[in-house]
C-alpha cells in the first residue's frame, strides 16, 4: 500500500473518531451532565441526540429511574435505652444532576453510602425519641414521615437526591425485651376484647328485653282480639239458637234431646238410674214428647 493510501485510511479513521466523539444520545431513563475540561457546562442535558466538542467535552450519564437502597440492619436504642435491630430500605432518585455529580463524583456507590449513613443516623435519632411500644406498634407511620422529611431536607440540598419513601422492613427485639413486649401487647388486646365482649353482652340484653316486651304486647293484643272475636261468635251463636228456638220450640227441644241421648248412651257399659217417666226420657218413650201416665 502506498503512502497516499495510508494517509487516506488514517484520515478516514480520524474522521470517524471525531464523529463518534461529537455525537451522543441521552435515553428516556437517564439523567446526564456535560463537562468541559472537568467543569460542568450543561447541568441537565435533555433527552435525545446531542453534539459536543470531541476530546474536550465529556458526558456522564446516570440512572434517572427510582432506585432502591437496601440499608444493612443496625442496632438502635429507644427512649428507655432498650436495644433493637432494625432492617430498613429507601426509595430515591436523582433530581439535581449537577449537585449529584459534585457530591458523589458521579459514583452511585458513593451516593448509596452517603445516603445509607444519613438514614441510619436519622433512624437512630428518631428511635431515641420514642418508646419501644410506640416504635413497634403505635407510631411507625409518623416515624417514617418524620424521617423522610428530615432526610429530604438534607439530600435535596447536599446530594441532589429526592428521597421518595423510607420504610422499616423488620424490627427484631432481643429476647429479654420481646417477651415483656408481647405480653403487654397480648394483655392490651385481651382487655380490648373484653370491653367489646361486655358491650356486646349489654346490647344483647337490651335487644332481648325489647324483644320480650314486644312479644308480650303482641300476645296480649292477640288474646284481646281472640276473646273479642270469641265473645262476638258466642253472641252470634246464642242469637241463632234463640231464633231457631222461637221459630219451632218443640222441634228444638226434640233435637236437643236427641243430642243428649247420643252423648249419654255413647258408652255401652254406662249404667243410669233414672225414672223412666222423667222428663229426660220424654222423647225416648214417645216421639210426640208426651210423658206416659201424665195428666192430659
Amino acid at each position: 500500500m502506498s503512502g497516499k493510501s495510508l494517509f487516506v485510511v488514517a484520515a478516514l479513521v480520524f474522521a470517524l473518531m471525531i464523529g463518534a466523539n461529537s455525537v451522543y444520545i441521552v435515553n428516556e431513563f437517564e439523567r446526564a451532565v456535560e463537562l468541559r475540561l472537568g467543569k460542568v457546562v450543561d447541568a441537565d442535558v435533555p433527552k435525545g441526540l446531542h453534539f459536543k466538542i470531541p476530546f474536550i467535552d465529556n458526558v456522564r450519564r446516570f440512572d434517572g429511574r427510582i432506585l432502591t437502597l437496601d440499608a444493612p440492619a443496625e442496632r438502635f436504642l429507644t427512649l428507655e435505652k432498650k436495644s433493637m435491630r432494625v432492617d430498613s430500605f429507601a426509595k430515591w432518585r436523582i433530581v439535581d444532576v449537577a449537585k449529584y455529580y459534585t457530591a458523589t463524583s458521579g459514583e452511585e456507590e458513593r451516593a448509596r453510602s452517603l445516603l445509607s449513613r444519613r438514614i441510619n443516623e436519622e433512624l437512630r435519632n428518631q428511635f431515641a425519641l420514642r418508646s419501644l411500644q410506640e416504635v413497634v406498634s403505635g407510631e411507625r407511620d409518623s416515624l417514617m414521615v418524620d424521617i423522610k422529611k428530615e432526610l429530604n431536607a438534607f439530600s435535596d440540598t447536599s446530594l441532589g437526591i429526592e428521597l421518595i419513601d423510607v420504610r422499616v422492613k423488620r424490627i427484631d427485639l432481643p429476647e429479654e425485651v420481646s417477651g415483656p413486649v408481647f405480653q403487654r401487647m397480648r394483655a392490651e388486646r385481651q382487655k380490648e376484647a373484653a370491653e367489646h365482649r361486655a358491650v356486646g353482652q349489654e346490647r344483647a340484653k337490651v335487644i332481648r328485653a325489647e324483644a320480650d316486651k314486644e312479644a308480650t304486647v303482641m300476645l296480649a293484643i292477640a288474646y284481646r282480639d281472640s276473646e273479642k272475636l270469641r265473645g262476638e261468635g258466642d253472641a252470634k251463636a246464642s242469637e241463632v239458637y234463640a231464633n231457631a228456638y222461637n221459630r219451632d220450640p218443640e222441634f228444638y227441644a226434640f233435637v236437643r234431646s236427641m243430642q243428649a241421648y247420643k252423648k249419654t248412651f255413647a258408652e255401652k257399659q254406662d249404667v243410669m238410674l233414672v225414672d223412666p217417666k222423667s222428663d229426660f226420657f220424654r222423647y225416648f218413650n214417645d216421639s210426640a214428647g208426651e210423658i206416659k201416665g201424665s195428666k192430659p
